[in-house]
């Protein structure tokens, strides 16, 4: 007598089998690079917004989407009070320094807080990525949130991602985090680009650099699970200022040493991809 193994129904061999979810791309867009930390706190949002004008310095059509739900910082960094017109079936982005932007922030009051759940954030993210008039973009930058949540996935399982980069400061309570983006990342079989180490040092009057935050953390996290080390951007005064005032750095300075850095980054990007 031999054993015979049941045969499984087709439910349960549905479940067995790993999903394959169909990715969309942006309409109107033909690379959507995300901008991602893991944590907050690290100056993801400043990073978003300088190379999103960096791209548009190197002769790129850019936009910007802003899918940090619970906290939207480009209606401040872009100086944008205004919102968004409509037909009653589409947005238009909000064009400022060239750049097509849109955000939650500018449908609500910037003090009101979005007290929402789940299902919510990804209703409002599918409506910045299916339901806005982007127009012939050679790279849209998404801002994306802190974390490994609702909307990560969302954009890792419906939205055609070209690729991300991961922004950290030096410190091990930074990495930590990073390290579970990347993971989350490489199981969503979403290309990272690189990492980039923020805030990585400042210049003393003495001409001096100082690691307040660590040193090369973040280059070695890149060589522990080899990735690409994107380089460093210090601390400075005029990116903070920049940013407060609605017009970053790389708009505010373009011949700034840390505009520069961002022009290299993204030239480096463009060639990567156009």
């Amino acid at each position: 007598m031999t054993d015979k193994k049941p045969e499984l129904s087709a439910a349960m061999k549905n479940k067995l089998e790993p999903k394959v979810f169909k990715k969309n791309p942006i309409n109107g867009t033909k690379f959507t690079i995300a901008i991602s930390s893991a944590k907050g706190g690290v100056g993801k949002s400043t990073f978003a917004t300088n190379l999103a004008l960096a791209m548009k310095k190197v002769g790129c059509k850019v936009g910007l989407l802003d899918a940090d739900i619970y906290g939207p910082s480009i209606p401040k960094m872009f100086g944008i009070n205004e919102k968004p017109k409509s037909d009653g079936q589409k947005l238009d982005p909000i064009l400022k320094y060239d750049i097509q932007c849109m955000s939650i922030g500018f449908l609500a009051d910037q003090q009101t807080p979005m007290i929402w759940r789940g299902p919510m954030v990804t209703s409002a993210i599918k409506t910045f990525t299916q339901k806005v008039n982007w127009k012939d973009l050679d790279f849209i930058i998404v801002d994306m949130p802190p974390g490994t949540g609702d909307t990560q996935l969302t954009f890792s399982q419906e939205i055609k991602l070209d690729g991300a980069i991961i922004v950290s400061t030096p410190q091990e309570v930074a990495l930590l985090d990073v390290k579970r983006g990347i993971r989350m990342f490489d199981k969503l079989n979403v290309k990272i680009l690189g990492l980039i180490d923020n805030m990585s040092y400042f210049v003393g009057d003495d001409k001096k650099k100082y690691y307040i935050f660590g040193d090369d953390g973040v280059k070695k996290t890149a060589e522990e699970f080899q990735k690409e080390f994107l380089g460093e951007i210090p601390i400075n005064p005029e990116i903070g200022k920049s940013g407060d005032n609605g017009k970053p750095i790389v708009e505010n300075n373009p011949e700034h040493e840390i505009s520069k850095i961002y022009i290299s980054l993204a030239e480096k990007i463009k060639s990567q991809y156009i």
